[in-house]
């Protein structure tokens, strides 16, 4: 008998480790500052009394429902307006929690405790907060590239690579900043090379995801008054298409939802934007050279194709529109002097023939 008692015993125990597994097995991660529904449900008997509690060291009153109406009153000030039930599907056994607006605070174990005439239930849901790798910018100046991006959580990290591999390892300086909110922004940059011709990569990721800039460099010099400069393609379609001038002037923007929209000072000399994002320019002049970037981005990288265009005039020599005026006048003082002095000169020669007759 008393063996039957102990393995009775044993038995509740292990049921109630067991029940603890299950009740912790719920796992949600959620995007800061966006939506988040918390999953619950019940067996539906009558009218129910519903308690959401996140669980930290002193339990903080989320969200309850009874009398058929929500009871905010005890709620905690950190949830105040940020949650509410599905209440037309509470009768179906639904008690799930929408919690709007979400925080790093926010995160941490939460109790749906259910409590109905056929008694009570309760479930776990452990919650995590994201704050996801979006934006990621490259760019160089001088011999220096700079990769960075902001508003990440948890902390990420950072990683370089080139095309062709360098033979050396990468010297390179990160410096990692945590914001007011606690999300923490990332800055890393590198010395490369003059001249090199390598291609840069840089790569930022979290335990959520990850995005990767490519940085090209290209140089053309034209001659003629219009030229097509490309832009390096990625494997996936690209979402967002940007070209800039020497950084920050913004030449063509284009999203995969809306056409290609140039900017008023240089719908002039933009002709066309093809779909792989290629730029085609015309009436160019040489106030048109400079550095042009083009910016593809998808939801895994962004690809950075820096191209230095330097335009000539067809005579090989820079003008001026003064200086142009200068000349022509030149010009034609210099052709009314022979024209007068040519004159003079038949005058001169008619009176001589007049004289020896």
């Amino acid at each position: 008998m008393k063996i039957k008692t102990i393995w009775f015993l044993t038995f509740l125990v292990f049921m109630s480790f067991w029940k603890i597994a299950l009740l912790s097995d719920a796992e949600i991660s959620c995007n800061f500052k966006q939506s988040c529904i918390l999953p619950c449900s019940f067996q539906s008997y009558g009218e129910p009394i519903l308690h959401w509690t996140q669980l930290e060291s002193s339990e903080l009153r989320v969200h309850s429902y009874y009398d058929n109406q929500d009871q905010l009153g005890p709620q905690n000030e950190n949830f105040r307006g940020r949650t509410s039930l599905f209440q037309d599907q509470i009768s179906r056994g639904n008690a799930s929690l929408l919690l709007r607006e979400v925080q790093l605070q926010d995160q941490g174990r939460y109790s749906c405790y259910i409590s109905t005439i056929k008694g009570h239930e309760e479930s776990i849901i452990r919650l995590s907060v994201d704050a996801p790798v979006s934006d990621i910018r490259i760019h160089q100046d001088g011999n220096r590239i700079t990769c960075s991006s902001e508003g990440i959580y948890p902390q990420p990290e950072l990683t370089w690579s080139t095309e062709p591999p360098s033979n050396t390892t990468l010297q390179n300086r990160t410096t990692v900043h945590q914001t007011e909110e606690k999300l923490y922004d990332i800055s890393s940059s590198l010395t490369g090379p003059d001249g090199s011709d390598r291609i840069y990569s840089c790569t930022i990721r979290t335990r959520r995801n990850q995005r990767r800039a490519i940085l090209r460099q290209k140089s053309v010099i034209v001659s003629s008054r219009q030229t097509s400069l490309s832009c390096s393609a990625s494997n996936g379609s690209a979402s967002k298409l940007l070209w800039r001038f020497n950084h920050s002037q913004v030449i063509v923007s284009r999203s995969s939802q809306s056409r290609a929209t140039v900017t008023e000072e240089w719908k002039l000399h933009v002709k066309s934007v093809s779909e792989s994002g290629g730029l085609s320019l015309q009436d160019l002049s040489p106030q048109q050279g400079g550095i042009y970037i083009c910016e593809l981005s998808n939801e895994e990288e962004t690809l950075v194709t820096s191209t230095f265009l330097k335009v000539e005039d067809r005579g090989g020599t820079k003008r001026h529109p003064g200086v142009s005026m200068v000349v022509v006048a030149a010009a034609a003082v210099i052709l009314c002097v022979v024209l007068i002095r040519r004159s003079r000169n038949q005058k001169g020669l008619q009176l001589y023939e007049e004289a020896t007759r």
